[in-house]
C-alpha cells in the first residue's frame, strides 16, 4: 500500500501519510489511489479539485456545505505549512462541536481526509502556503455555509493570533446560530 492511514481522535477524520520514494533526482509519492483508500474504508471519488494560495497568518474557514451538497475533502499543503482543522457539525454525533487538527506541510507531505458533516478551515504558518484539496461534491453557493473561526463553543486552539480573514469569513456566525 502506498499510504499509511491513521484515524484521528474523531475517527472519521483520517491523517494520510503517503509513502515517498526519494533518490538523487528528487522524490515521488502517490497522493490518491481509490483502491488503497477504499481498503481503508474511504470509498469516495473526488469531483472537484481546489488550489488556494495564502500568505502567513491567513485563516480560511470554517467552511462546509449543507446536504445534499455536503463535501468530503482530502487536503494537502504542497507549498509551505498549514494548521488544518476539522470540526464535527453532525448534531447526532458524540463528537459534535469537537475538533481535530494536523500540521500539513510540503515537507511532511501529510494529507487530512475530512468527511461530509464537518466544517473545515486552516491557517498558514509559513510565509506562504499553497493548498490543494479534492472534494467529493462540487462547490454550491446555495448550500455554502460557515462558522466563525473563534466560536467559543468550539474553542479551537489556533496557533496564531490576529488572523487575516476575508470579509466573508469575518462575518460568519457561531455554530449555534448556523442555519
Amino acid at each position: 500500500m502506498a499510504f499509511n492511514f491513521k484515524r484521528m481522535d474523531i475517527p472519521e477524520v483520517v491523517l494520510v501519510e503517503p509513502v515517498t520514494y526519494e533518490d538523487k533526482r528528487g522524490s515521488f509519492a502517490e497522493t490518491y489511489k481509490l483502491s488503497d483508500f477504499s481498503q481503508f474504508g474511504i470509498n469516495k471519488q473526488f469531483v472537484q479539485v481546489n488550489h488556494s494560495c495564502s500568505k502567513k497568518n491567513v485563516l480560511r474557514g470554517l467552511h462546509y456545505q449543507l446536504d445534499p451538497m455536503s463535501q468530503g475533502k482530502l487536503v494537502q499543503a504542497v507549498v509551505g505549512e498549514i494548521f488544518d482543522v476539522a470540526v464535527d457539525i453532525r448534531k447526532e454525533s458524540p463528537y459534535y462541536k469537537k475538533w481535530v487538527s494536523a500540521n500539513l506541510s510540503s515537507e511532511n507531505k501529510r494529507m487530512l481526509y475530512i468527511p461530509e458533516g464537518f466544517a473545515h478551515g486552516f491557517c498558514v504558518l509559513s510565509d506562504n502556503a499553497e493548498v490543494i484539496y479534492y472534494c467529493t461534491k462540487e462547490y454550491s453557493p446555495e448550500f455554502d455555509r460557515g462558522i466563525i473561526w473563534n466560536d467559543s463553543s468550539v474553542n479551537i486552539e489556533w496557533p496564531i493570533g490576529n488572523p487575516v480573514l476575508s470579509k466573508k469569513d469575518s462575518q460568519l456566525s457561531i455554530l449555534a446560530l448556523e442555519k
